[in-house]
């Protein structure tokens, strides 16, 4: 046994030169701190203890290291972070601007890129010989045709097609967007017009005039470049774009858009167009708006059935052409692609073109333009219409001059 001092228990005695760390005094074990004490346990000084002694317990943690948060520093105080500063809102928000302008441009361009592939660039104007001089402004000969493309035997049914194989043109609007403002004047398909000597545009060969017909001959003759070199030749006002879409796509884009408001004047039952209305206003779906304006018999004349045709075409530009549509992806992007997949373009139309195309259209429901019939003097063979030449030479003049059109049509 081993006497303890005062008469101590057994066991083994304690060094006395042993000492236990006094953390009042700033001792730890990181070896930094007040270093007030002897030399350590391992014989670095600040612990304490006797030189070259190891008391093997380390629990792995630095105490009071300086920044602490609720130790104590290298001076012996209680670190403190300081209070978080205040979010600076005005960086956020600029940040948060140039983020929404970054994803809106490259929105805008991938959708431009996208929309541009999709056009059907297949008319090329440049084989239309004697073509007139250019005037102010700019002129689209927008052309719809009773293609059945892409259609199947159901949709063909409900939308009263028929069947018919290769295509005509069903209307003819000359759309001019100048200096005088708009002006929209339909071309009847039955006008009789002189069909001039022409190039061929699959050919390139020179064939001779056709002498009169009616104008919508001419499209079937050699397609889109003969209808604009036959167009260009009876009026002399230039064509700088050409727009054709067939019945396919005109009835989607109606759809995609949520069909469109008219005022029907009176009511209306025609079984060859299928057009089934009742007066009054109401919304038109794709195949009630075909229906509309092919309506031709119940309508009494071709210049009824080209004035209603124009007011579709205003409406549906009106409607087209508004935030809730362009804005709205999930209204934009089915719209375009109703359209772009069935509309056939000059090769040298663009998007931008396009685009201005549908705001002069929005312009004539807008009151800012002018609708009319190309002016008729009366009857011709095989029941067509002549044309007033003389009123058509003044509204050339008028349109290409850039002047106020006063001529009136039919």
């Amino acid at each position: 046994m081993t006497d303890w001092p005062n008469g101590g228990g057994v066991g083994p005695r304690p060094d006395p030169t042993r000492a236990m760390p006094n953390p009042r005094r700033g001792d730890h074990y990181g070896g930094h701190g007040n270093h007030d004490g002897p030399t350590g346990y391992d014989g670095r000084p600040g612990y304490g203890g006797p030189a070259g002694y190891d008391s093997g317990y380390n629990t792995g943690q630095v105490y009071a290291g300086a920044g602490y948060a609720g130790g104590r520093g290298g001076d012996g105080n209680v670190g403190y972070r300081g209070p978080r500063p205040a979010p600076d809102w005005g960086r956020r928000i600029k940040v948060g601007f140039v983020t929404l302008l970054v994803v809106l441009l490259v929105w805008s361009v991938g959708t431009y890129f996208w929309a541009d592939s999709k056009l059907r660039r297949e008319v090329d104007l440049s084989t239309v010989v004697d073509r007139p001089e250019k005037g102010e402004g700019t002129t689209y000969l927008i052309v719809g045709s009773d293609s059945r493309e892409g259609l199947t035997a159901e949709e063909r049914k409900e939308l009263h097609t028929g069947s018919a194989a290769g295509k005509r043109t069903d209307s003819m609007i000359l759309l001019h967007d100048g200096p005088q403002g708009v002006v929209m004047i339909s071309l009847p398909r039955d006008s009789w017009v002189t069909i001039p000597e022409f190039k061929g545009s699959e050919s390139g060969k020179m064939f001779p005039s056709r002498g009169a017909n009616k104008l919508n001959a001419s499209y079937s003759m050699d397609g889109a470049t003969l209808l604009v070199r036959t167009v260009e030749y009876n009026t002399g006002l230039r064509i700088d774009h050409y727009a054709e879409i067939g019945f396919g796509g005109f009835a989607k884009i109606v759809d995609a858009v949520g069909g469109v408001e008219m005022d029907i004047p009176r009511d209306i039952k025609d079984k060859n167009s299928g057009a089934d209305f009742e007066k009054g206003r109401q919304t038109l779906n794709g195949a009630e708006a075909l229906a509309f304006v092919r309506n031709r018999y119940e309508a009494g004349s071709d210049l009824e059935r080209t004035k209603n045709q124009q007011k579709f075409l205003a409406a549906l530009a009106d409607q087209t052409a508004t935030p809730s549509t362009v804005l709205n992806p999930f209204r934009l992007y089915p719209t375009m692609s109703a359209g772009l997949d069935t509309l056939i373009v000059d090769k040298d139309m663009g998007l931008f073109d396009l685009a201005s195309m549908f705001w002069a259209m929005k312009d004539v429901t807008g009151g800012e333009g002018v609708s009319m019939n190309m002016p008729i003097a009366g009857s011709a063979p095989q029941g067509s219409l002549k044309w007033d030449m003389a009123k058509v030479k003044t509204l050339v003049e008028q349109i290409k001059n850039g002047e106020k059109v006063t001529v009136k049509g039919d």
